[in-house]
């Protein structure tokens, strides 16, 4: 199926590895050229990009720095003059998950300030972008953390749910301006990040036995739903956290 994706520009913070990667190429393979967003080094991920015949525009950036994300908005104006889809997916999780009460204040400074300050300037920018440029798509990369409560995580519950929130808040606000806003909302996945996880069988199987599909889910799986949301097959939808989650949050 023609996602309608042809020709777009898209935009993928936190594109150097993992998931953002994943997603960078996938939106390439459907014919999007890139912009690939990291702190880290983006230049493999726009190498593959551009191997597979689409243009990729690589820049280094901490996207919770106000002044350069100002300048990566200036750089895709000046290679691509416009913006069509916007793709949150930076992030980090906590570095400990200690009692709260002993939770240092810098520890929840530094998870709002990546998690949910960096998806707001990203926004605010591609929004405007997208108002001139007569609409667009944005879809943030959230977690089930955000829908529901976590044990001695805060921070990254909090970071989250206001992510999910920002969505639904921009989802009206720009609707008028046919920009849709939508969250992807992944439980645990087959990633780098999980690895430690699925390296301890005991912890492994505490927690596929709360997840009714009895297993973490597969990078390709949130990639899909993120392909979706972007694509003119979710052109009616809006505002909505879509969960990737083998079913953990029916229970």
């Amino acid at each position: 199926m023609d996602l309608g994706l042809t020709g777009k520009i898209a935009l993928v913070t936190g594109g150097a590895g993992g998931l953002g990667r994943a997603i960078a190429l996938s939106l390439a393979a459907e014919g999007a050229d890139l912009v690939v967003a990291d702190l880290a080094d983006p230049d493999r991920t726009a190498g593959e990009v551009r191997a597979l015949g689409r243009r990729c525009l690589a820049v280094r950036a901490d996207i919770a720095d106000q002044d350069q994300v100002r300048s990566l908005f200036q750089r895709i104006g000046a290679e691509f003059k416009g913006l069509d889809i916007l793709v949150n997916n930076a992030g980090i999780s906590q570095l400990t998950y200690q009692p709260t009460v002993d939770m240092p204040v810098e520890e929840w400074d530094r998870l709002i300030r990546v998690n949910l300050r960096g998806p707001f300037l990203c926004c605010r920018r591609a929004g405007r972008m997208m108002i001139q440029g007569g609409g667009g798509s944005i879809v943030s990369i959230s977690s089930t953390a955000g829908l529901t409560g976590v044990p001695r995580a805060p921070a990254y519950c909090a970071s989250k749910a206001g992510l999910n929130l920002l969505t639904k808040s921009l989802a009206l606000e720009w609707a008028a301006d046919n920009i849709r806003v939508n969250a992807v909302a992944p439980h645990y996945l087959e990633t780098e990040m999980s690895r430690a996880l699925r390296d301890s069988e005991k912890v492994y199987q505490g927690l596929i036995r709360q997840i009714p599909l009895g297993r973490f889910g597969k990078t390709s799986e949130a990639v899909a739903a993120v392909l979706f949301l972007v694509s003119e097959a979710a052109a009616f939808i809006t505002g909505e956290v879509l969960a990737v989650d083998g079913g953990y949050l029916a229970r």
